[in-house]
């Protein structure tokens, strides 16, 4: 069957996924994020009055990362070094699925890191035993750099497959794929 048919019968639009696999993915991935931005706010914004006497701002790139490191208990420098990659993953792969426009390793690493700068700027000015880091927002930012590399652009490009523009035809932009050739 035909392109054209295909797309005229509602079962495929354009390269990639039908529409419905792309909408359940798209559902798939909000129900995610909403569940992990649930997960963030309790893990990142709930009060830890017992800590209070510990915490401490750190402005310095690199200086709870060297603290950590540098402390004995290897299950704490784990914990707090691995936590922080491991919280900016699902930025990385569900990302490209819900905003096409933010695919890209740039793209990525920018809405990250601005989403994970106001979550410590709230637990610095807001939140009782919790501080402002800048080393979790680079750890968290690294973290959906590595979903995005490992899963996260495929699926972007999964569900929402690059266009071919009329101007490609004369700018070498992207070629048809074999498939379709």
């Amino acid at each position: 069957m035909a392109r054209t048919e295909l797309r005229g019968k509602g079962e495929r639009h354009g390269r990639g996924a039908p529409r419905w696999g792309r909408a359940a993915a798209m559902l798939l991935a909000f129900a995610a994020m909403v569940a992990f931005a649930v997960v963030l706010a309790k893990l990142t914004l709930e009060p830890s009055a017992a800590s209070e006497p510990m915490t401490h701002s750190n402005l310095r790139p690199g200086d709870s990362i060297r603290d950590y490191l540098a402390q004995p208990a290897f299950r704490d420098t784990l914990k707090q070094l691995g936590g922080n990659v491991l919280l900016g993953v699902p930025f990385g792969v569900l990302l490209p699925v819900l905003v096409p426009r933010a695919r890209g390793l740039v793209r990525v690493a920018v809405v990250t890191a601005v989403v994970m700068l106001l979550v410590e700027l709230v637990q610095g000015a807001l939140i009782t035993g919790r501080a402002f880091d800048v080393d979790d927002v680079l750890l968290n930012t690294s973290g959906a750099l590595l979903g995005y590399l490992l899963l996260g652009r495929r699926l972007g490009r999964a569900v929402h497959p690059r266009r071919h523009h009329w101007w490609h035809r004369f700018t070498g932009g992207p070629a048809t794929p074999p498939a379709e050739r």
